[in-house]
């Protein structure tokens, strides 16, 4: 049975729809003013397995990953290049269904944009102002009183008496408390805005999402998702408004939330100026090698990039799994004969099922593909090419489910064997460099630690008493013809 870690309590729990076999899933979207980085690539593709996951499952999902496309950041970024709101978030919407096809991100169910829900954030409002849960304030804003919600701070783990104060986070003139959160902001000059009920504005971030939710899902839903960043105070905020408004404790039954990227030992983002764009990476590397990358990786823990040998290793990793698979009929065909094959396919679907059962383990369910890709060389040497067959469908059925193993492996080698080859004996020599650097220094732990590394990506090295020479152990050999 599955089990997700839920932020909502702090552990990890049965995973039971509200209905039997349908899941409600929502994710906080992309807001349109820049490429997507590194960091939106790892949460989309995790919720992307998720969702294959479900669906694996035979769930009947509804998967809603709304747009944010109206913010402070895509007006500022509007004034600043002389480009209207609309076509600025048209433009990086596009860009970001570019980016995550590459990916083979599958389409959600809807993809809805903030500003067709004008109606829904409104109905919200006017109910939390009425029941006395938000206010006006005295420069036109509406905001929620963040004290009248016993329950505030349970998701993050908050204490409201705790919270700080930051500079400029409260205004005498508008909000009562520091903690207190906008729903409406009146007008400024220039701006875009709607006419509502209170006059000129244009909504605040967090309600976007709660009104979403309501009007595709209701009262509640299954999942909600995310990056960890976004868990204060964003998802708190939307969560004490959608109880607040429901009048129910829960809003959504689970809560999940992927770690965060970094780069250079910071949290990769647009606004720090340090993050890499999905763009760039994929001109340069197979976007299986990048999906990659993030399995390896649980999904709750943060994950570091290295520029020089991240998506390397990724793709050495990667091409193992696709040399298993090379020269093989690729067919579900099984009868009596082959019982025991049958029942190491099994075996091999049971350990990855149990895997990803456990709270989405892809590190683990990885390593039962390359145990299969090892079984499946095997039955190659032995010139077994029933079992061998039999072995990569499942390999590739998996894989699937991961979002890998999607290309053929004539398309993938072709594709990829110049441009990486070139590139991967560049790596090489920059690790082979490092390393005898560190036997000059007779650090021999780094030295070694580099050797296994090396052996790893299947290269073995060889000291003289002059030099250090290297070759690959060609693992293409391994392939029965």
């Amino acid at each position: 049975m599955l089990k997700i870690f839920n932020t909502l309590n702090n552990k990890k729990e049965k995973f039971i729809p509200i209905t039997s076999n349908k899941v409600n899933m929502y994710v906080c979207g992309i807001t349109p003013y820049d490429f997507c980085h590194l960091g939106h690539g790892r949460t989309f593709i995790f919720f992307d397995i998720v969702l294959r996951f479900l669906k694996k499952n035979r769930y009947q999902v509804n998967y809603i990953r709304n747009i944010t496309n109206i913010d402070d950041k895509i007006i500022e970024k509007s004034f600043k290049s002389n480009v209207s709101v609309k076509n600025l978030t048209n433009y990086f919407i596009e860009q970001m269904r570019k980016d995550f096809s590459v990916l083979n991100i599958l389409i959600p169910t809807q993809e809805p944009l903030v500003t067709d829900h004008m109606e829904s954030i409104y109905k919200i409002i006017r109910f939390l102002l009425d029941t006395n849960y938000a206010y006006h304030s005295k420069n036109g804003d509406i905001f929620f009183s963040v004290r009248k919600d016993k329950n505030y701070g349970k998701l993050s783990n908050q204490v409201l008496n705790k919270l700080k104060k930051t500079k400029n986070s409260i205004d005498e003139n508008s909000k009562h408390h520091v903690e207190d959160f906008v729903l409406w902001k009146k007008s400024k000059k220039n701006e875009p805005y709607w006419t509502s009920p209170w006059g000129k504005g244009r909504p605040g971030w967090h309600i976007e999402c709660s009104a979403i939710n309501n009007f595709y899902f209701g009262k509640k839903i299954d999942i909600h998702g995310g990056g960890i960043d976004l868990l204060f105070p964003h998802h708190e905020n939307e969560n004490a408004q959608s109880t607040c408004y429901n009048q129910s404790l829960i809003y959504s039954k689970y809560w999940m939330h992927s770690g965060m990227v970094f780069l250079k030992q910071k949290k990769m983002s647009k606004s720090g100026k340090n993050c890499v764009y999905l763009r760039d990476i994929l001109k340069k590397n197979n976007p299986e090698s990048v999906r990659l990358f993030f399995l390896s990786t649980h999904y709750k823990k943060p994950i570091y990039y290295d520029k020089i040998s991240s998506l390397k290793i990724s793709f050495f990793a990667l091409s193992k799994l696709y040399i298993a698979l090379q020269q093989n009929n690729i067919v579900c065909y099984i009868n009596n004969q082959f019982q025991e094959i049958k029942n190491h396919g099994l075996l091999y679907k049971k350990k990855f099922f149990n895997a990803m059962n456990d709270d989405f383990n892809t590190p683990k369910a990885l390593s039962v593909l390359f145990e299969l890709s090892k079984k499946i060389q095997m039955y190659k040497k032995k010139k077994s090419y029933s079992y061998s067959n039999y072995l990569s469908y499942i390999l590739k059925e998996l894989g699937n489910i991961l979002g890998i193993l999607l290309q053929n492996t004539s398309d993938f080698f072709s594709i990829n064997s110049v441009v990486n080859n070139e590139k991967s004996n560049q790596f090489i020599k920059i690790l082979i460099k490092k390393r005898s650097y560190f036997r000059k220094l007779k650090n021999w732990k780094k030295a070694d630690f580099i050797k296994e590394k090396l052996l790893k990506l299947n290269v073995r090295v060889e000291d003289s008493t002059t030099k250090t020479t290297w070759k690959y152990i060609h693992i293409y050999n391994d392939v029965s013809t």
